[in-house]
């Protein structure tokens, strides 16, 4: 699941407090897209720019979307850098070389085979993560191979695979049967029959067993992950090998068809996208590949259909609501607890501080989503919508206003509802925790220091970047001075050197003549 970047510094630090620290890492998104970004072995990378509070900007960088470590993925190129021949010929052989070892084709070759042979036969490896054919058990007799791989498991490969589980690059937390259950049970009663499933490979089995199964559902999946072992279990109209923070299809245009199809089948009726993307990653880019899937179903709509929109599920914390409305405002978080199998602490059942802090984003009405109440999510007359068992109706908000599953208390000098631990402080004259440090970093623009909007959106903007260019240009200039410095001094050396062997040799000359 995670995706930003601590090799960077601080890059999205919205923990529940809201706080944003005094110096983190942007994406930039060019004004001219002609420019084509450098590659990575993830494909297209993100370029990015370091500020500071009350501090210049550095200079602008390229940078792997998808991992946050170095040592997963080293990619590193200044916007301005200018790369030798040699360079990119090495960075492209890379590229290659990181690439899965099968193809796409390959893939489903060998899957169409394994299923043909008999239950004996079926074997998979756990060192390799690979599904083995007869020609394959000699290369791997020393590993760990489990046989006897029934058609049931490779309906359900993420079971048989490893989850991925480096949360600087991977975190692959994979939702909790309940969670599963929960979502393809809504979907249906919604009326969808399409899912695009981003990032959510559990959902995607589910809804695939639902269709297969004895009463079967008439609602299709299409698997869209970075996760390439993924393709040796689906042909080429269930799967796509798939980076969310680029929009980067792997298998190039065929992929990229089939995932333009299943979006704009029966003119785009009757597709929902749900994406379950890494928790580190970046709001920005994952918003910005959400409005090119959008653009991609509304190519298939007519022009009476203009102002409808892709209904979607977006899985994330809470913590990130207000970054989340600010690139979709139509979208409201719902109360319901996503729990995911393999992570420690988002867990049903929980209660306090320690619930799961994950839900669902959608631009779907709140009062057309039944939550269950047999977990304790009733309805609220009045807010028109599912609520958790704690989260009163605050007459003062006039709203439910919990957002962590525990009852909020109104403060009414912050004209808010704020959680159970915290407490006004008159210093800061806003509620914090109890502990908190007066004075300390806060909300707001990096560039002005107001509290109503962010550094991107800030009106001195432009203002800013002529100040840091004409900066920028004054180091520039000094670096060259002192260049062209110590060129003159190499110079001047190398002719002082010359000269002395010249004496050297004249010398030489006299004595032997």
């Amino acid at each position: 699941m995670a995706a930003s970047r601590n090799w960077l510094g601080t890059v999205e630090a919205e923990g529940s407090a809201g706080r944003q620290a005094s110096s983190g890492v942007e994406v930039v998104f060019p004004s001219d897209p002609a420019t084509p970004a450098p590659l990575c072995p993830h494909g297209p990378t993100l370029l990015f720019v370091k500020v500071n509070q009350g501090k210049e900007e550095t200079r602008r960088f390229y940078a792997c979307s998808a991992c946050r470590d170095r040592k997963d993925c080293n990619f590193f190129q200044w916007e301005d850098e200018k790369l030798s021949g040699a360079r990119l010929a090495a960075r492209e052989a890379h590229n290659r070389k990181c690439q899965p070892p099968l193809s796409r084709t390959q893939c489903v070759e060998r899957y169409l085979k394994f299923i043909e042979l008999s239950l004996s036969q079926r074997k998979f490896c756990q060192r390799c993560q690979q599904l083995l054919l007869p020609d394959d058990w000699e290369k791997h007799q020393e590993h760990r191979v489990v046989g006897d791989i029934s058609i049931t498991q490779l309906k359900r490969p993420s079971q048989l695979l490893y989850p991925l589980e480096n949360k600087k690059t991977n975190a692959q937390y994979l939702f909790a049967d309940r969670s599963c259950q929960f979502l393809v049970d809504l979907l249906s009663t919604l009326g969808f029959t399409r899912v695009l499933c981003v990032g959510t490979p559990r959902l995607h089995e589910l809804i695939r067993l639902k269709a297969s199964g004895e009463k079967k559902s008439n609602i299709k999946s299409l698997l869209l992950d970075i996760d390439f072992r993924y393709s040796q279990f689906y042909i080429e109209d269930s799967f796509c090998h798939y980076n969310m923070f680029n929009h980067h299809f792997f298998d190039g245009k065929a992929a990229l068809e089939v995932c333009r199809t299943f979006l704009q089948e029966d003119k785009g009726e009757g597709v929902i996208m749900v994406t379950d993307p890494p928790f580190g990653g970046l709001v920005e880019p994952l918003a910005v590949t959400i409005k090119k899937l959008i653009a991609m179903w509304k190519e298939g709509q007519s022009q009476d259909s203009s102002h409808k929109e892709l209904p979607i599920f977006w899985i994330f914390p809470y913590f990130f609501e207000s970054r989340i409305r600010q690139f979709f405002p139509s979208f409201c978080m719902l109360d319901y607890q996503v729990d995911y199998d393999n992570h420690a602490l988002y867990k049903h059942g929980k209660t306090g501080r320690k619930q799961s802090p994950v839900r669902i984003f959608t631009n779907i009405p709140p009062n057309k989503i039944i939550l269950p109440s047999e977990e304790g999510y009733r309805f609220c007359p009045l807010c028109q919508r599912y609520v958790s068992l704690e989260n009163q109706h605050c007459e003062h908000c006039n709203s439910c206003t919990s957002k962590d599953g525990r009852k909020w208390n109104h403060c009414f000098l912050c004209k808010k509802c704020v959680k159970p631990s915290w407490i006004h402080c008159s210093i800061c004259s806003h509620c914090a925790l109890p502990d908190h440090s007066c004075g300390g970093p806060k909300d707001g623009c990096f560039i002005c220091g107001e509290l109503d909007h962010k550094r991107s959106t800030c009106p001195k903007i432009a203002a800013s970047k002529k100040v840091n260019k004409a900066v920028r240009k004054q180091k520039q200039r000094k670096s060259n001075k002192m260049k062209m410095g110590t060129t003159k001094g190499q110079s001047m050396n190398h002719t002082s050197v010359t000269r002395k062997k010249n004496r050297r040799e004249r010398a030489h000359q006299y004595l032997c003549s």
